[in-house]
Formats: C-alpha cells, sequence, structure tokens
C-alpha cells in the first residue's frame, strides 16, 4: 500500500469518527447550521480525495449522501428521520469499504444501488422503498478491529462530545430538551501539529523506559558510596529522565472522548430497535489517559452502554407507570482521582432486580439460603460479574445470554483497573470503573517473600499494618491474626481483613494458607470494593519500574501481571492483587465468608473495642490522642508555607487552601516546620470535599488499644482522659476543632452523635469519618455504643434481636434515606417504640415537621453535641417513666 494510500484511510477514519457524532447531534439540533456545515465539509473531502486516488465505489456513495447533505444545508429538504437513517447507512458503507481497502489495498466488490437510490430519493423528496426494498439497504458494518494503517496519535484537540442522544424515529426531536450548546465549525486559533505514527512514539517510549531503568540502576550504585563525585550530575540526570518521562507519557496521553465517539450512535441505534427514549449525557470527555489504556476500554464502555440501554433504562410506557419522564438518561463521568481514572456509567432505570439474581445464584449453587439471607444487596448485586448469570427474560440481539459482566471485569483487571456498582430499585444503576492513566512506567512498592522479591503496584495499596499471630508474645496493644472459617483475618479498626500468606501461596515455603508465627507485615490491598492483607516478611520501599510483559510460559498464572528490572539488576515478577484474590477465594466469591462471620459479630464498630490511636502533643508535656481512622494525612508543613487569609493561618494544600488550627492556641512562626494532622471529609454525593489541619508539636506513636475515657469534664476541645497505652491521654474532641475550622462543617451533610448513661445506643450513619468521630464521643458521656454503616445494616441487628435503648440516624444516606428508615423501624417489631433521634444539618422548621411525622422523636442539628445529649436524656428518661406506668 503507498504512503498517499495510507494517509487517505487514516485522515477517512478520523473524519468518520466526528460524522458519527455530528450526524446524530444534527437530528437533535437540525438548525444547527455549524453542525451541518461540518458534515457537509467532511463528506466532500471524501468525495473529492477519492476522485483523486480512484476509488470510484467510494466515490459514488459519498457523492450520493453529499447530494443529501447539500439540499438540507440549502433549505431545500428538512432534517428527517429517514434523510438522518440513509446518512447513517451511507456512513456505514464508506467504512465497510475502507476496511476492505486497508486489508487488500483494493474496493470490495459489492452492489450499492439499492443505497445509492435511497439517498436519491431523499434528495429528490419521495418516499423512501417499501420495507422489503429497504431491507436491502441493510449494509454490513466494518469489523471491530480494522487493521492499523499508520494509525497516527490524535494531537490536536478533539470536538467536543454531543452531551445529548438521538431518539426514536416516532419522536419528534424537538420535543425533547435540547442540552446541547453547539460548537463552531472552526476553531480560532489553530495549533500547528504534526502527524506521527504510533509505531514512533511506542519505540520512543521503549528508549525512554530503558532510561529509567540505567537511572535507577545508577542511583542504586551511588547509595552504596559516600562522598561520590557523580552524586550532583547524577541528581541532574534523575530530573531530566523524570521529565523526559513525563514529556514522552503526554504525547500518548488522549482524551476519553476518543472513546465515547462511537456511543452516541450506538445510543441512537438502541433507541430505534427497543422503542425507547434515551439521552446520553457525556461529563469530563476531555480527561486524559494513556492511549494504550484508551483502546482497552473501548469494548467494555460499549458493552455497559449497551446493557444500560437495554436492562436498565425502561420503555416509555414502564416509566410513565412508574412516574418518570418517558425519556431516560444514561449518563458518562469520567474523571482524575489519586493517580487513577474514575468512569461512572449511570442510568435512570429500574436497578438491579435484587430477586432475580438471587434466584439466580442459589440456582446455579453459587451460595447457599442461609448465606444469601445473610448477604447484604451490595455483595448480592456483584454477583452479575459471575459467567453465565444473566437476569434476562429472553436472549436478543443486544444481550442475554450472560457472557458480558464477566469479560468486562476480566479485561479491566487485566489492566490493573477495577469495577463496582451500586443499584437502587425504581431509580437506577451507577457503575464504577477505577483505572490506571498509564500501562507503561508505574510505581510500586517492593516486598520479599520467602527470600523473593515482588513488586505490588502502588495504585493498590491501601496502607502497611504491622500484625501478630494468636499466641506470640508481645505486647497487648499488638494487632492478633485469628481464623474464621479457616480463613486469618486481621481485625483493622472497624473491619476485618482476610488474609493471604504470600510465600504459602506462590509455594516458595511450607507454611500454606496459615500465616507465619511471630510478627508479620501486612500490606493491605484493594481489591475491587473489597480489600485483602498480603502477608509479607519484608517491605523494602516504592519505586518507579518499567512494566514488562509476562513471558508467555507463565500467562496461565494470574497471580502475576507482568515483570520488570530493578536498580540492582535483578529481575523481578509484577504481583496482580485481583489474581492473588481469585485464586485464594477469599475476596470475589468467597468474600461472602468473611463478610458473613463480620455480621455475626454485630456488624459495627463498637464502644470499647480495640481502635488505632494516633499519639501527640502539643501545647506542653501531657500525652494526646485522636483516632487514627479520622486522620487523613500526616503532614510536615514548611513554616514559608504558612500564609494569613480571612484572619487565621491556611496553607495551600493538593490545589485548594486548606484551613489550620493549632491545638495549642497560637502558631508560633518561628519554627522552622509544623506537624499537622490533616482531617478529610469527603462525599461525592452531595459535592462535598472539606479539609483542615490540626498544628501539633509532636507525633509521638501509633497504638491499639481500648478507648475507655474514665475522666471527663468541661474542656472545650476534649472528650476526657483515657489511660493509653498504659499512661493517662487526654482524648480531644474532633467535632469541635473541625468547627474552630469551619464553623458550618457539618451543615448541609448528616452526621451523628448522641449520649447516655448506662444506656446503649445504636448510631446509623453512612460516613466512615463521622462514625469515627461519634462513637468516642458518645462514649465519653457514658454510653454503650454501636454503629451501622447504613439502615439496611441496622434492620439486620433488628432481625436478629439485638437489643439497643435509642437509636440516633443520619437523615442523607444511600439506598434507604433515614425517613424511610424511621418508617421501617416504626412499622413493626421490637424496635417499633424506641426513641428515635435524627441528625440533619438542616434543622428548620419544615425539616422537624417532616422528621416529627415521619416517625422521628426529636430532631437534632448536627453536630451540637450539648443539644445531643439533652435530647438523648430526655428522650431516654420520657422511655423509662412509660416503662414504669406500664409495669405498674
Amino acid at each position: 500500500m503507498d504512503d498517499l494510500l495510507a494517509d487517505f484511510l487514516t485522515e477517512t477514519n478520523e473524519n468518520l469518527a466526528e460524522l458519527d457524532v455530528a450526524v446524530v447531534r444534527l437530528e437533535r439540533v437540525p438548525d444547527d447550521a455549524d453542525t451541518l456545515s461540518q458534515i457537509f465539509r467532511l463528506v466532500h473531502t471524501i468525495k473529492g480525495t477519492c476522485g483523486f486516488l480512484g476509488l470510484p465505489r467510494l466515490e459514488r456513495v459519498a457523492h450520493a449522501a453529499e447530494n443529501v447533505l447539500g439540499k438540507i444545508r440549502d433549505k431545500v429538504l428538512t432534517v428527517t428521520p429517514d434523510a438522518i437513517n440513509t446518512i447513517l447507512a451511507a456512513l456505514d458503507c464508506i467504512k465497510a469499504i475502507l476496511a476492505g481497502l486497508a486489508a487488500n489495498g483494493s474496493e470490495p466488490e459489492e452492489d450499492d444501488a439499492a443505497l445509492i437510490a435511497a439517498l436519491a430519493a431523499v434528495s429528490d423528496g419521495q418516499p423512501l422503498p417499501a420495507p422489503a426494498a429497504a431491507a436491502e439497504l441493510e449494509v454490513v458494518r466494518p469489523p471491530a478491529a480494522v487493521p492499523a494503517v499508520a494509525e497516527p496519535t490524535a494531537v490536536a484537540t478533539p470536538p467536543t462530545v454531543v452531551d445529548a442522544l438521538a431518539v426514536p424515529a416516532a419522536v419528534t426531536p424537538a420535543a425533547v430538551e435540547n442540552t446541547y450548546e453547539p460548537v463552531p465549525a472552526e476553531a480560532s486559533v489553530v495549533a500547528q501539529t504534526i502527524r506521527v505514527t504510533v509505531d514512533v512514539l511506542e519505540d520512543l517510549m521503549t528508549l525512554v523506559s530503558e532510561l529509567v531503568l540505567t537511572r535507577n540502576q545508577l542511583l542504586q550504585l551511588a547509595r552504596t558510596q559516600e562522598n561520590n563525585g557523580f552524586a550532583v550530575p547524577l541528581q541532574r540526570l534523575s530530573q531530566i529522565t523524570s521529565e523526559l518521562q513525563e514529556g514522552v507519557m503526554k504525547t500518548r496521553m488522549q482524551p476519553i472522548g476518543n472513546a465515547w465517539n462511537k456511543l452516541p450512535r450506538l445510543v441512537r441505534d438502541l433507541c430505534h430497535d427497543l422503542d425507547k427514549k434515551i439521552d446520553l449525557v457525556m461529563v469530563g470527555a476531555e480527561t486524559e489517559l494513556d492511549r494504550q489504556v484508551l483502546e482497552l476500554i473501548k469494548d467494555p464502555l460499549t458493552h455497559m452502554v449497551r446493557n444500560s440501554g437495554d436492562h436498565g433504562i425502561e420503555s416509555p410506557a414502564e416509566r410513565r407507570a412508574a412516574g418518570k419522564p418517558e425519556t431516560g438518561h444514561i449518563t458518562l463521568n469520567a474523571f482524575h482521582e489519586g493517580g487513577q481514572i474514575i468512569i461512572e456509567i449511570a442510568d435512570d432505570g429500574r436497578g438491579l432486580p435484587m430477586d432475580k439474581i438471587r434466584a439466580k445464584v442459589l440456582a446455579q449453587g453459587l451460595a447457599s439460603e442461609a448465606e444469601l439471607a445473610n448477604m447484604n444487596e451490595n455483595v448480592l448485586a456483584r454477583y452479575i460479574f459471575r459467567a453465565g448469570l444473566s437476569t434476562a427474560e429472553k436472549v436478543t440481539a443486544v444481550s442475554g445470554r450472560g457472557v458480558g459482566m464477566d469479560v468486562v471485569k476480566t479485561n479491566l483487571e487485566r489492566i490493573g483497573g477495577a469495577i463496582d456498582l451500586k443499584s437502587v430499585p425504581g431509580q437506577g444503576t451507577t457503575f464504577i470503573i477505577k483505572i490506571p492513566l498509564t500501562l507503561a512506567i508505574v510505581s510500586a512498592l517492593i516486598v520479599e517473600a520467602a527470600g523473593e522479591r515482588f513488586a505490588i503496584p502502588q495504585i493498590s495499596v491501601q496502607e502497611l499494618v504491622r500484625a501478630r499471630t494468636e499466641g506470640a508474645a508481645g505486647e497487648a496493644d499488638e494487632s492478633r491474626v485469628e481464623r474464621i472459617n479457616d480463613t486469618p483475618v486481621l481485625r483493622v479498626r472497624d473491619r476485618l481483613l482476610p488474609l493471604v500468606n504470600l510465600g504459602g501461596l506462590l509455594q516458595l515455603d511450607d507454611t500454606g494458607t496459615r500465616a507465619p508465627a511471630g510478627d508479620l507485615s501486612v500490606v493491605v490491598v484493594q481489591v475491587g470494593a473489597n480489600t485483602l492483607g498480603i502477608i509479607v516478611d519484608r517491605v523494602f520501599d516504592t519505586e518507579e519500574i518499567v512494566v514488562k510483559p509476562v513471558a508467555p510460559i507463565l500467562r496461565h498464572i494470574t497471580m502475576f501481571s507482568g515483570n520488570t528490572i530493578l536498580g540492582d539488576g535483578s529481575v523481578i515478577m509484577i504481583l496482580d492483587p485481583n489474581g492473588i484474590a481469585r485464586a485464594t477465594g477469599v475476596v470475589g466469591g468467597g468474600e461472602r465468608k468473611v463478610e458473613a462471620s463480620a455480621d455475626t459479630l454485630a456488624e459495627g464498630l463498637q464502644s470499647g473495642e480495640r481502635m488505632a490511636m494516633l499519639l501527640f502533643r502539643a501545647g506542653g508535656t501531657e500525652m494526646k490522642a485522636v483516632p487514627l481512622a479520622l486522620v487523613a494525612r500526616l503532614e510536615d508543613i514548611p513554616c514559608d508555607r504558612v500564609e494569613v487569609a480571612g484572619g487565621g493561618p491556611v496553607t495551600q494544600y493538593r490545589g485548594r487552601l486548606m484551613p489550620l488550627v493549632p491545638l495549642s492556641g497560637t502558631l508560633d512562626l518561628t519554627h522552622a516546620r509544623h506537624s499537622v494532622l490533616v482531617f478529610n471529609d469527603v462525599d461525592r454525593g452531595n459535592r462535598r470535599d472539606r479539609c483542615m489541619g490540626l498544628v501539633v508539636d509532636e507525633i509521638v506513636d501509633v497504638v491499639e488499644d481500648r478507648l475507655n475515657i474514665q475522666l471527663t469534664g468541661d474542656r472545650p476541645g476534649l472528650l476526657g482522659t483515657a489511660v493509653i497505652a498504659g499512661r493517662a491521654t487526654d482524648v480531644i474532641d474532633t467535632a469541635y476543632w473541625l468547627t474552630q475550622a469551619t464553623q458550618d462543617w457539618f451543615r448541609g451533610r448528616d452526621t451523628n452523635n448522641g449520649a447516655r448513661q448506662a444506656a446503649r445506643l445504636l448510631v446509623v450513619e453512612d460516613s466512615d469519618f463521622f462514625r469515627q468521630m461519634l462513637v468516642p464521643a458518645l462514649s465519653a458521656a457514658g454510653y454503650e455504643v454501636a454503629a451501622a454503616a447504613d439502615a439496611a445494616q441496622a434492620l439486620r441487628l433488628r432481625d436478629a434481636g439485638v437489643q439497643f435503648d435509642a437509636i440516633i440516624s443520619d437523615i442523607e444516606m444511600p439506598d434507604m434515606n433515614g425517613i424511610a428508615f424511621v418508617q421501617a423501624v416504626r412499622a413493626d417489631g421490637p424496635w417499633a417504640s424506641l426513641p428515635v433521634i435524627a441528625l440533619s444539618g438542616h434543622a428548620g422548621a419544615a425539616d422537624v415537621a417532616a422528621g416529627r411525622e415521619a416517625g422521628f422523636t426529636d430532631y437534632v442539628e448536627k453536630f451540637r453535641r450539648e443539644a445531643l445529649l439533652a435530647s438523648l436524656r430526655q428522650c431516654l428518661g420520657q422511655a423509662a417513666a412509660t416503662l414504669q406506668t406500664a409495669d405498674a
């Protein structure tokens, strides 16, 4: 194939990707002159180039389509569904011809007479042929993977992806709300670009990868020698290598919108095939990720959008009956978070049919009736990722064979990604995909097991934990490994963490699945929506590694995702946490064993349980403590980074201003550095992301002990004093210090707080942050407290016969909010007469009236600790008086 034809194929394929989106947009906005001009110009370019290259078949089809577009542009014709359908059919035909050209270097021989006749009929304003003849217009679409011909890297900014989708032919486009804003056909400023083949960039990336390895080896050698004259130039080389690496990576980055271009057309076709009305909304199309990753996620995204349209969105009649608008919405949202790309695919449809999933799981023997009875809906919903499990009542051309979501999950895990979901019956389903930015060079944690070193991708690592096996000698405050259903587990704060012994799993020693005796180093990794602890012998350091593919002889071992070369020249394997979880069955199918056992242990954070505590000093020599789970990060901030704004000290922290609150009362600016505890409350659903820094004098240690506050008093900022790690320690009141930074910290969101002497309280709160803050505060007031993560978990405690004296519930929670929860409590059961106190950031007269009408005993604005304690005393006193009257 000559270079001229290769360039033509490359440019035409790029133009066709724009045309699919633009034609669908034109159907929704027929009066958009800019879009119409863009379509006409691109088709005209294709036709003109065909004549020059001697491609008669392609020229005839493009010319016929151009005639239709020309008359629409001249306002001789109007935009109709028939016109759009024939133009799309012409584009499909052009794609098929291009696929043949790319494969064989010549046009495939096919008869396009029916298609050209249909285009001519539309151009002349005549009706399309009868259905039988119209069937002949079906064009064989090009295969999904067209042989690449000098595929370029997109360096110019792509057009904005349309925000709304076409509707079935029976629906007038003007009747649908228009959410699209026209994009100018020509950019006012055109950046200078050149066309570079992907092969050139791949070779350049390979050379940079080798340079990074060489840099790592030189740094390793330099660490072993003191006063080395090469230290300064080596440091400069390292900096230049990092900058070069970053620059090359940018050339590989492409907007995720490039993977979304075909989705508007896909959803439009679904509307016609399924007789539904669907709008596709795309947010964050400009988010960039590595081209290699972009190519690998195209098919999973396509499948999931198709599933949302087929299974998720109801028919117009069903939506009307449910009180919904006839037009359903599928929303794609992409954004960066923590070195990853997060992609959300959400629909406002019927949600997952939990009853059908439960029946399928039982019928296929994936879980027993007893296990299903104790299984929460989030775990149950993840069974849709199992091969062969489909809830579709019939197999269609779109879906229903049960071979889709498992392939999606496997393909995402293959590139180091993960997928999770949230579903609310009647409201819709949201899939959350997490994928790495790039697959070429990643940061990894180097560990050792049985004398061999391994790399764990840093993106999967959550934290490192020290533990001891049962029966091992050691201090009482050390975390200990227990066993549940023959699975070693470690209690980390408020959850049970299943453990895997890496050396035994890889058969490098004879320990098998049991945890080795003595001190243990546990790497906590994220596996989908779950966490897993990997027991290793030693943890070294993090290092940037170049990922090399696994040799074919080892590809059947799914616990490895690749290999790399360290700075000392050693070749080590890169572990795949998802593969380890599958190999052990602890997480992802086997997680129900640990989760069910956790349910029997009361499912929540209990006051009086051992918890990790951060010890520090501030404003004197007295030791102070705060639950470690509340602290997002520990920072050491230089004095020159402290500024003054709004009358108080602040610092620029991760792209925003973070208020600093000195616990001692004053900030000594003569100190070179300041130790800061960062508290961070993130609630994406309510678009809330707050942080504050508590400035202390010295961070001392992290210990695990029972938090039993023995001395209380009216000391602002302190809950009281407890014995922690064998010495008297003041426990700070986190809520007090948060409101010192931002007075309205607890408004607009819901937390839980409460108090009561010699009585048992249940706190229902979906935020880990507020649960960890609330339980110690209530315990300090003399109450025995348990906490549930959501309303469903609380109701399972009720059904299990667990008794409480009062309940404190958040108002805004996922799946079941506080109003629905209190109505369920009042409906029936042993909790029907319990005092239930609502907590909210909004406590106006209307809010209080609505809460009391739903069944709440009282309604307290959070976080007003004294008001909550007073409410508890009153509610519990009234309940006790009622009980005495009944006994009398």
